[in-house]
């Protein structure tokens, strides 16, 4: 037994090798042992039960199963390139989003108080405040309340946004680091698999198990790119309550509504149908988007309305800047419109914005009421989740370059049938009639 070509790691059988005991060239290889046997090595009570196969033979099957997980490692080691390539991207359009988050936090909490300062100042012009210097302190006093509030607040929900920030990019750098190694080990498994595939008959059947067994332990790990928490979990939550006194009584224009869409008689529903009506054609009608604006034009001042978007799988709200004439949804009109898109997908919502058009956020609940809020003064859109009273997502720093008007929107079905519909929300209370107290900014 200590004399047969047992083909040992380390040591290169020359293709004219033969058995040391009795000088033959091996003729036969046992799968078992792992080893070569010259005809007269070969003993059946030795290798009773074990696979026997000819040198040739059992080269040309190790052989052929090398070539196929060779064929399988280099796909792998493309899909784990690819899989590195996507980390190393996300790692960048992490710190994009968590600025993008931040922005947007800190640009949400100035809304709020903005809101309360000015409503304040009505409140004590209307009180007398101003002639009367202990009431004038005291909500002022109450104020200061409010601000320190607010910007505790802002800075625990920024806390959050950083601290998960860091943990999705230590996630990302180790899983750098775990691709990287996966990626040489297979680098060097498949070079030496090629080299053993373009070896001869007794070099290639050297260590052949080992290799096999190598290769397989490696086809065996998993490649799968790093698990890291939505940023959008930092919710702003809470909704001012000056957004109720600046809800406004928003109608549909049936003069710009694509003909799948029905209005209801009030004007504040639509409805998808799948053929479309006879209706007239005009420069301001959706062709070909199911599409509808509202009557509604706003140049200035600070607006706020709801949608109720239960009955809609897919939907698009926003803003529209007023074309005044030619089709709206021509292509070139896209830039003049601020988009919040939500799809549903069974139990999952996800929220698009747009422009630029990019994911927001992930939520596994069913969505009721959106919320939105326009400053044409400061150049600010914002949208709510009114049923979990949380922000979504807002837009600062727009530019109107005229009147806006508010855009509703449904998703035409490729096939099937669909009948989504959305309703605009009426106001609860007329503003001119409610004041508004500090606690209700931080509800």
């Amino acid at each position: 037994m200590s004399r047969r070509l047992s083909a040992q790691r380390g040591q290169n059988i020359p293709e004219d090798a033969c058995c040391e005991e009795h000088r033959e060239p091996p003729r036969l290889f046992c799968e078992d042992d792992q080893a070569l046997l010259c005809g007269r090595c070969f003993r059946p009570e030795e290798h009773e039960n074990h696979v026997v196969n000819g040198v040739r033979e059992a080269a040309d099957r190790y052989r052929k199963l090398f070539q196929g997980i060779l064929n399988t490692l280099k796909e792998k080691l493309e899909v784990a390139k690819s899989i590195l390539a996507d980390e190393q991207e996300r790692m960048v359009m992490i710190q994009g989003e968590e600025q993008d988050f931040k922005e947007m936090i800190e640009s949400e909490y100035r809304i709020r108080f903005r809101l309360m300062v000015e409503e304040e100042m009505n409140v004590q012009s209307q009180q007398g405040c101003i002639f009367n210097p202990s009431m004038r302190e005291d909500n002022q006093n109450q104020l200061m309340e409010f601000a320190t509030e607010l910007k505790e607040k802002s800075q625990e929900t920024l806390r959050r946004l950083n601290d998960l920030g860091k943990e999705n990019m230590n996630k990302l750098k180790e899983s750098e680091v775990r691709l990287s190694e996966q990626i040489c080990s297979l680098q060097r498994i498949t070079a030496e698999l090629e080299k053993k595939c373009g070896e001869y008959t007794l070099a290639l059947l050297q260590n052949a198990r080992y290799s096999v067994e190598r290769s397989e332990s490696l086809l065996l790990q998993c490649l799968e790119p790093a698990q890291i928490t939505d940023l959008s979990l930092c919710q702003v939550t809470g909704m001012s309550g000056m957004l109720k006194v600046l809800q406004r009584a928003v109608t549909l224009d049936p003069n710009t509504a694509h003909p799948c869409l029905v209005l209801s008689e009030d004007r504040r529903s639509i409805c998808l149908r799948n053929v479309q009506q006879d209706v007239p054609d005009g420069p301001g009608r959706f062709i070909f988007e199911a599409t509808v604006l509202g009557v509604e034009s706003f140049t200035s001042g600070r607006h706020y309305w709801e949608v109720d978007v239960e009955k809609a799988t897919r939907w698009l709200l926003g803003i529209s800047e007023d074309s005044g004439s030619g089709h709206s949804d021509l292509p070139t009109a896209a830039r003049d419109k601020v988009l919040l898109i939500g799809s549903m997908m069974g139990t999952n919502y996800t929220f698009w914005v747009f422009p630029p058009l990019k994911r927001v956020s992930l939520r596994g609940e069913q969505m009721h009421k959106v919320g939105i809020f326009l400053d044409c003064k400061y150049g600010q859109l914002s949208f709510y989740d009114v049923t979990d009273r949380s922000l979504i997502y807002n837009f600062s720093s727009l530019t109107f370059r005229g009147a806006v008007r508010p855009i509703f929107s449904l998703c035409i079905p490729t096939g099937g049938t669909n009948s989504d519909s959305l309703s605009i929300c009426c106001p609860h209370v007329a503003s001119c009639d409610v004041t508004v107290s500090p606690q209700a900014f931080s509800a």
